[in-house]
């Protein structure tokens, strides 16, 4: 089944936003923006106007769409801690866009995204941190204690942002699982319609030919009633002629025999 020209051209848009969201943008960047708006058009026109695509292809297209939304308006937050928050809230796409990708490119870009925003929230933690301490202490102090803690802080740094990913990847997994045991009851569910459907069907089938052979079986002697009806009435007709005969023959011998008397 070929795809549409509008389709190629809407998949061609969404993997050049997919390639221009996994880039280092700066604020002033507005390509990316300007292409979801037209790919978001053109959604609509493809959903509109293109029969051949399947509803799970479409959901897909829209999930994918919606992420890429939630991308640039997360991006354009004030706070780190907010750009992270609205960051786990944003689902990407499950399959690829095209067939060179090994994985999708939107669940690469929500990684990167993911681990640029704790970093500037670590980094946003740590210069107010820095900040107050160099407000209440002796300078000197201050920058032998900065040089002395510079290791320890990015070791600490590290290993707190290992944490949080490993922390969103255990909640991914988790969340996986949960879909997963909900397609299983959905599927066991649509397992045991299918059979009580099935043993309707057969209960039916039975029904039916079951009422097939006793309607044969009335036809059959309903013809029998009839043809012995027929037999009897024949009988009938015989015997009466013959009594008729046997009673005119008779008058006439009585007659004979018995002449009229004078």
């Amino acid at each position: 089944m070929g795809s549409s020209r509008l389709e190629i051209n809407f998949v061609r848009l969404l993997s050049r936003c997919e390639s221009l969201a996994a880039e280092k943008r700066d604020e002033s960047e507005w390509r990316l923006e300007k292409y979801v708006d037209a790919l978001e058009t053109m959604l609509a026109t493809v959903k509109k106007h293109s029969s051949k695509l399947t509803p799970e292809l479409v959901n897909e297209y829209t999930r994918k769409v919606e992420f890429l939304k939630g991308l640039i308006a997360a991006e354009q937050l004030s706070s780190p801690s907010e750009k992270a928050l609205a960051n786990q809230f944003l689902a990407p796409g499950r399959t690829a866009t095209t067939a060179k990708e090994r994985a999708p490119a939107t669940k690469t870009v929500h990684l990167q995204t993911k681990a640029r925003f704790t970093a500037e929230m670590k980094s946003e933690l740590l210069s107010k941190a820095v900040t107050s301490q160099s407000s209440s202490e002796d300078p000197d102090e201050f920058h032998i204690r900065k040089r002395k803690g510079v290791a320890e802080d990015e070791k600490q740094g590290a290993a707190e942002l290992d944490a949080v990913l490993q922390h969103h990847h255990d909640f991914q997994e988790k969340l996986a699982d949960e879909m997963l045991s909900l397609a299983r009851n959905l599927k066991n569910n649509t397992l045991a319609v299918q059979s009580v459907i099935k043993q309707d069907n057969q209960v039916l089938t039975q029904s039916l030919k079951l009422a097939d052979h006793n309607l044969e079986k009335l036809k059959t002697e309903s013809e029998r009633l009839e043809q012995h009806t027929k037999k009897s009435v024949n009988w009938l007709l015989w015997l009466m002629l013959v009594f008729v005969c046997f009673v005119f023959i008779s008058m006439i011998l009585f007659i004979r025999i018995f002449p009229k008397l004078r």
